[in-house]
Parts: C-alpha cells; structure tokens; sequence
C-alpha cells in the first residue's frame, strides 16, 4: 500500500544513507555485528523506508511483470561469467589473476557455504537490494537515471573503502602491482573504489535494460562466488 504523504526525498535518502552506513560499519568490524543478520535487518529497514517514500516493489526492480524476463537475464549472465573464468583460470598468463589468499586455508564446504550463503545473503542480496534497488529506485524517481545511475554507481564505490584496506595482501596478483607501502595501500583502496564504481554504473545499466533487479543479482553473485570458486580449484591444483 503506498503512502498518501510519502516522506520528503531528503529525509527519505539520508535515512537510507544512515542504515547503510551502519550496516557497513558492522560487516566490516568496526562495530558489533550480528553476522548475517545485519543483512536481512538492513534490508527490512531500507524496505520500510522504501514504503515510507511512497515506494512500490516496482521502485526496486521487483515488480511481478518483471520477474520472468530478469531471470533469463540473470541465468544468461551467470553462464557468461562461468566461461569466462574458466578460460581465464586455464590460460597460464591470466591464472594469477584468480589466487586469493582468503581461500587458501577453506575447505570444500567452507567454500560451497561462501558461495550458497555468505555471497547471496550476505553481499549480492544487501548491495543490489541496497545500490540498484532502494537507492537507484527512489533517485531515478526523484532525479532521474542519469542522476540515479551515477550517485548509486559513486556509493557503490565508497562502499568498499573499508573491505579494500587490506586487499594487496589478498590478492597477491594486486600486491604485486600495489606493494605493501601504505601508499600502496590507498592505491590500492583507490583502485577497489573506481572500479567497483565502474562495476556499480554496469549493474545499474543492468537494471534498466531488464527493468528488474535480478539481473544484476545474478552478474554480481557469479563474479564473486565463482571467483571464490575457482581460487579454490586453483589452489588444490597448482
């Protein structure tokens, strides 16, 4: 049911601002974190405020028309992505692109648990929800998609200051570029920053081409679980 007086735009993305904030706060240690669940609580939270904008599942990429034709979009995505980390896991001069430090001490499990739980729960769910739902929906809407694009995309960015600190130690193919100076280190930071700001305007491209948020669930989760994935592979066989 939509609002007859939905919230003014201000307070409504500054709202939203103040629970993604904490959430990442949270996911990333600096505050008490309840694991899994500061996901599903900022979901809920963006949701009421998505309602008290005066919002529709449509907003958020959700509308029941659009269910059908985001899934095929989805799928097709995740099959593009599956090909091409496996050519690029195979060839020898891309094969170090795909080492990750923080899977080399997983198990089968821990990494099939990465990848069916912490990475759609955890990550793809919260961000897209978040990113190319909540804020894209109500910014287009007020502002339209240009606007809407590159305010989320910029967020997106910013998002990952805190996950970026220590990225060079993690991927030894970015150390190797970056160092271990704290000057590496913020380029490093700077780097995660720009490109996942990048990444950020191509989900919400996503979005609008397909009207529906699935799509870019489905490319974001197939980049990071089956990155996860294939690390692991890489390291049971080198």
């Amino acid at each position: 049911m939509r609002l007859s007086r939905p919230a003014a735009p201000g307070i409504v993305l500054t709202s939203a601002l103040a629970v993604l904030v904490v959430v990442n706060l949270a996911g990333n240690g600096v505050i008490a974190s309840l694991g899994l669940v500061d996901a599903v609580l900022g979901i809920a939270a963006l949701s009421g405020i998505v309602w008290w904008a005066g919002g529709t599942r449509d907003d958020v990429g959700l509308g029941a028309g659009t269910l059908r034709c985001g899934a095929l979009w989805a799928l097709s995505l995740i099959g593009l992505v599956a090909l091409v980390y496996l050519v690029g896991a195979l060839l020898p001069f891309t094969r170090d692109l795909f080492s990750d430090q923080r899977t080399a001490h997983l198990t089968g499990g821990e990494v099939a648990l990465r990848m069916c739980v912490r990475v759609p729960l955890g990550t793809v769910l919260l961000e897209e929800y978040a990113f190319r739902g909540v804020l894209y929906g109500l910014i287009r809407r007020y502002r339209g998609t240009v606007t809407a694009t590159i305010s989320s995309s910029l967020l997106f960015g910013l998002w990952h200051v805190l996950p970026s600190l220590h990225l060079a130690t993690q991927k030894p193919a970015l150390g190797a570029v970056f160092g271990s100076s704290p000057v590496g280190g913020a380029a490093a930071v700077l780097g995660a920053v720009l490109f996942t700001s990048a990444a950020g305007v191509l989900f919400c491209e996503l979005r609008r081409r397909s009207d529906s948020l699935l799509a870019p669930i489905g490319l974001h989760w197939a980049t990071n679980a089956l990155g996860y994935l294939a690390a692991f592979a890489l390291a049971r066989t080198g």
